[in-house]
C-alpha cells in the first residue's frame, strides 16, 4: 500500500514539472520606438511649370501637398534662385503652411525654383525637382535661351578612356533654332573652345589625358543672337 502512495505522489510531481515547463518565456512584444520619425515625402511642383514664359512678374507659385508617414503636420520651404546651383538665391520662404506663395520678381530674368517639406519634428524631405521659368521683359521681341543643363558626364563623375561624350539639354521659350559653343580644359573656367555653332546637343571630346580634372561649359545661342552661358561642370579621367 505504501508503494502505491509513493508512486502516486511521484507522478503528481512529474505532472507539476511538466506543466510549468515549455521553454523560455518570450515576454511582451517590443513596442515601437516613440522617438523614431520618418521625413515627409518630397513635394511636386505645379506652377509655374518647367520652361514656362511668364507674362506677369507677380507670380503665384503652387506645389502639391506632401504626406507624412506619421501623420505629422507639414510645412514647406521654398527657394527661388538665378542659377541651378542655388548659390544666388533671390527669395527664400520658410514655415509655409499653404501650398501657394505669391512673389514679385524682376522682369526679363531666368529663375529657378524648388520646395521641400518639413514635419513638426523637424524631419525634412529632399528638395523637389528644379523648374526653370522666364519672366517677360518690357517690349521684348526675343528672349534669352535657357542656359544648358548637364546630362553627361555627371558632375564630378570619373570616366575611363581618352574620350568622352559631352551631352546637355537646352530650351528656348521662343522655339528659336539653337547652336552651341562648347569649352573644355583643365583650368576653371575653361577657355579652349572645342566647337563653335554646333547644332547637336552632344559632342565627343577626344585626346583626354588620364588622371586629370577637366572643366567644361556650354554657351547657348539662338537664331537672333541672344546667348546664355551655362554653369561650369567638371569630370575626371581615370
Amino acid at each position: 500500500m505504501r508503494k502505491y502512495i509513493l508512486i502516486a505522489v511521484f507522478s503528481g510531481l512529474i505532472a507539476t514539472v511538466s506543466c510549468s515547463g515549455g521553454g523560455d518565456d518570450p515576454g511582451p512584444e517590443p513596442r515601437p520606438d516613440p522617438t523614431s520619425n520618418t521625413a515627409p515625402e518630397k513635394p511636386a511642383l505645379v506652377e509655374p511649370t518647367d520652361n514656362q514664359l511668364c507674362i506677369d512678374n507677380n507670380l503665384v507659385f503652387k506645389w502639391g501637398a506632401s504626406s507624412d508617414p506619421e501623420g505629422d503636420a507639414v510645412k514647406y520651404t521654398m527657394e527661388i534662385s538665378k542659377n541651378t546651383a542655388f548659390t544666388e538665391i533671390t527669395h527664400s520662404f520658410t514655415n509655409l503652411s499653404a501650398l501657394t506663395k505669391t512673389v514679385l520678381l524682376e522682369h526679363d530674368v531666368i529663375y529657378y525654383w524648388r520646395v521641400k517639406a518639413i514635419d513638426s519634428k523637424n524631419a525634412s524631405s529632399d528638395f523637389s525637382s528644379v523648374f526653370q521659368f522666364y519672366t517677360e521683359g518690357f517690349g521684348v521681341e526675343n528672349h534669352l535661351p535657357f542656359p544648358a543643363s548637364i546630362l553627361s558626364p555627371k558632375l564630378n563623375e570619373s570616366v575611363s578612356g581618352s574620350s568622352v561624350l559631352l551631352s546637355w539639354g537646352a530650351t528656348d521659350v521662343d522655339d528659336d533654332t539653337l547652336t552651341f559653343d562648347v569649352y573644355l580644359g583643365t583650368n576653371n573656367p575653361p577657355v579652349t573652345k572645342l566647337v563653335s555653332d554646333h547644332l547637336d546637343k552632344s559632342f565627343q571630346a577626344t585626346s583626354l589625358t588620364g588622371g586629370t580634372d577637366y572643366y567644361w561649359k556650354v554657351v547657348t545661342k539662338d537664331s537672333l543672337g541672344a546667348t546664355a552661358t551655362g554653369q561650369i561642370w567638371n569630370f575626371n579621367t581615370q
